[in-house]
């Protein structure tokens, strides 16, 4: 028996299928990553966060499977679905947000093929509003879905209060250049090593040797050089350095005068990124 009311929520699965796949696709190359079955980072979640006007927690209503010849560019082994959920609680973001949502995520499928049970699942997600389509969302990638437990919360959350504080650190994109300036003794001197940064604020790492100690360094982002301040594991300061500096000191960036100035500053480096730690991501 033909039913208007199941024709027009299909309509509204293919107006969404409409007005996300060009972004979806563009977003799918690389190809979509993991939904993060495993425990999200503090690096996923700032990676997420750090390009989402808008970050929500919500409750899953419904799941529809959308047919592969209409979802392009998802990886094999997952599926695209058009979800419709609940509003919990708006995170992140301006602007007035409906109880009701509807949007598409990439999700991976179970050893059998099979969809996940994500139904009444709690999610955060990480998206821009639609214009002109209250309730609508575009994720800002495909797998910008992450499910939902306290811990990853609680990161969350702590993440966004620094994003949105002032002076927050900037996004990090290389070293413009070091350099190794001698002390007056022997094995004294410092090395600074300025970065370039998404807004070209300053930013800068300093390490400082003593004769008779261990070196110490620290990281500002002002125009004030500090040293013996590294910045602490999980915060956006460390984030900001860990998880973009490159692992060793370009040549063409070492400034320093001579070859064990240079020698020095490239030890330097290599001690503040050893002390920096890795930057697990669990999205690939």
């Amino acid at each position: 028996m033909f039913c208007p009311s199941r024709l027009f929520r299909w309509q509204a699965v293919m107006s969404l299928v409409g007005t996300f796949f060009p972004t979806l696709v563009l977003a799918a190359a690389p190809p979509p990553a993991n939904l993060m079955p495993a425990a999200t980072t503090y690096a996923d979640l700032a990676d997420l966060a750090d390009s989402a006007p808008l970050v929500i927690q919500a409750q899953v209503r419904k799941l529809t499977k959308i047919e592969p010849e209409r979802a392009r560019g998802v990886r094999p082994g997952w599926a695209r679905f058009y979800i419709e959920a609940k509003t919990t609680a708006l995170l992140a973001g301006d602007g007035v947000l409906g109880e009701s949502l509807r949007y598409l995520a990439d999700l991976p499928l179970d050893a059998r093929g099979k969809e996940p049970k994500l139904k009444k699942a709690m999610v955060l997600l990480f998206a821009r509003p639609v214009a002109a389509r209250p309730g609508e969302l575009q994720l800002t990638a495909p797998d910008a879905q992450v499910l939902w437990d306290a811990m990853s919360e609680a990161k969350l959350r702590a993440i966004l209060g620094e994003l949105l504080a002032n002076g927050a650190p900037p996004r990090i994109t290389g070293i413009s250049e070091a350099v190794q300036v001698p002390g007056a003794l022997a094995g004294e001197g410092e090395t600074q090593m300025f970065l370039s940064t998404g807004n070209g604020s300053a930013a800068s790492i300093t390490v400082t040797r003593r004769a008779g100690a261990a070196p110490v360094w620290g990281a500002s982002f002002s125009e004030v050089l500090e040293s013996g301040k590294p910045p602490q594991r999980e915060t956006l300061r460390w984030y900001r350095l860990a998880c973009f500096l490159p692992q060793r000191l370009p040549p063409a960036v070492n400034l320093s005068e001579t070859a064990r100035d240079k020698a020095v500053a490239d030890s330097d480096y290599r001690l503040v990124i050893s002390e920096l730690g890795a930057c697990p991501r669990n999205r690939r």
